[in-house]
């Protein structure tokens, strides 16, 4: 004589079937939600655009893992969202971060390494210069960029140039 067999999930039923899991994070869904976060941003509200930023890189990184391009470009998001809110710390990290995830994805001599290094350095140079905090960044984004690309690189050149002249003005 048989026994009946329980599985774990117990009795399956046709409802059992109809439950359908949430749908991934596809590149068209990424840019819609990206698209939000802009109009938010651009409606007047960086904070709130932050927010939902947040939220979407945790679900990005979830989907994709901390080391994918989608993840790097949502950083660089939440850093221009908060250079946005006057948290000029928290931006700058937030690009070099985006900068060094690429490196790791897509090596040093990417030309989109670079160009994420010249971002980070443009916005560190629009840091309004009665910030104290500037000479402090300017020498976490030369170090990071030395690293990345060498001492002879056009970006760690120019940001040298730029620091001498902040701490040893004319």
């Amino acid at each position: 004589m048989s026994e009946p067999q329980y599985r774990p999930w117990g009795t399956v039923t046709p409802e059992f079937w109809s439950v359908s899991t949430p749908p991934g994070l596809s590149a068209e869904t990424l840019r819609a939600r990206l698209v939000k976060v802009a109009e938010v941003a651009q409606s007047g509200q960086p904070a709130d655009a932050a927010v939902l930023a947040e939220k979407l890189d945790q679900d990005v990184t979830r989907e994709y893992g901390g080391f994918h391009l989608y993840t790097a470009q949502v950083r660089e998001v939440r850093g221009y969202l908060a250079t946005l809110t006057g948290d000029h710390s928290t931006g700058l990290a937030w690009y070099l971060h985006g900068a060094q995830l690429r490196a790791t994805i897509q090596g040093a001599g990417h030309p989109d390494v670079a160009a994420a290094s010249r971002r980070a350095f443009s916005l560190w140079r629009a840091i309004p210069s009665d910030n104290l905090e500037r000479p402090h960044l300017g020498a976490e984004l030369l170090r990071v960029t030395t690293e990345l690309h060498g001492e002879e690189a056009a970006v760690v050149r120019r940001t040298r140039e730029c620091l001498y002249d902040l701490v040893l003005p004319a």
